[in-house]
């Protein structure tokens, strides 16, 4: 998606923010292979407060899920919060892990 292209019609782009035992738990690997499962462009990063970041877009339908599986988590992970916000959902396509910001 570019910045003049708007998201198709059902679809949305959302920032997630994790908050919890979330690091040290492969939740990046994990976050990568569900969205990657649920056909969703994005990222996913390590934050220096202990957070994981993630974008996702894609199909309204598949955002969701993908936030409702962020709740869970890889085995290991003991998750707190997860808040979301509305983007414009610029990205290439394919989901990727990011360096720790």
């Amino acid at each position: 998606m570019t910045e003049d292209t708007p998201l198709p019609a059902g679809h949305k782009a959302v920032r997630a923010r994790i908050s919890g035992r979330v690091q040290g738990v492969w939740y990046r690997k994990w976050t990568s292979q569900n969205a990657t499962e649920l056909e969703l462009d994005g990222w996913v990063r390590n934050r220096e407060d202990g957070t994981v970041e993630a974008l996702f877009v894609g199909p309204a339908t598949q955002v969701d899920e993908m936030i409702r599986r962020c709740w869970q988590g890889p085995e290991h992970a003991e998750v707190t919060s997860v808040t979301t916000e509305p983007t414009p959902g610029i990205t290439p396509k394919g989901f990727v892990q990011k360096p720790t910001v």
